[in-house]
This record gives structure tokens, sequence and C-alpha cells, in this order.
């Protein structure tokens, strides 16, 4: 298994929380997330805080493709933006799995 290493920051902090984790196998996405530990007692709209969490990470990636030009991110931005509007509209795969 080939894993990302953990952040600094979280190793540091004693309440980090692992919120996504995403893997390719079997030639296919399998993700692990942590629902529901902003709707449990936080006061945060849930939907609205995966939004944040989803937006971050792509620019994260935009800024890792493309880390001295910030128009080529930008443009990749909105690449992955409307991949995702047409992945939405249009999956090319079933949803499988269950929640524990």
């Amino acid at each position: 298994m080939n894993e990302r290493p953990i952040p600094a920051a979280a190793q540091r902090d004693t309440a980090s929380v692992e919120m996504l984790r995403v893997w390719v196998a079997e030639k296919q996405l399998h993700c692990s997330l942590k629902i529901g530990m902003y709707r449990d007692g936080m006061g945060v709209d849930e939907e609205l805080a995966w939004g944040v969490i989803l937006a971050d990470a792509a620019r994260h990636i935009a800024r890792a493709l493309h880390p001295e030009n910030a128009a080529e991110e930008s443009a990749t931005l909105q690449k992955m933006l409307n991949r995702l509007n047409e992945e939405l509209a249009a999956p090319t795969s079933d949803i499988k799995g269950g929640f524990v």
C-alpha cells in the first residue's frame, strides 16, 4: 500500500481528525469518510463543511499541478469543476459499499 504522509500539524494536534481518504484499488476508487463530525454537537452545517473540504482539496491539487503558474492553476480548477459537474450529472461508475 502506498499511503500519503500525515501532515506535521495533524501529528502535533491531539484533536486532529482525518476526514477523507481515497484509494485507487482493484481498478476502482475507494474512499473512507468521517461523516457526522460537524453535525454532532458542533452546530456546523455538514453539507457546507464538506463543500469547504472539497474546495480546499481542489485548490491544493491545482497548486500541486501548477506551483509556478497562477493562470494554469486557475484553468485547472475550472477544468476540475467542469469534470465534477459532468460526473455528478452522468456518473461513470456506480457507488458501491456501505457505511459503518
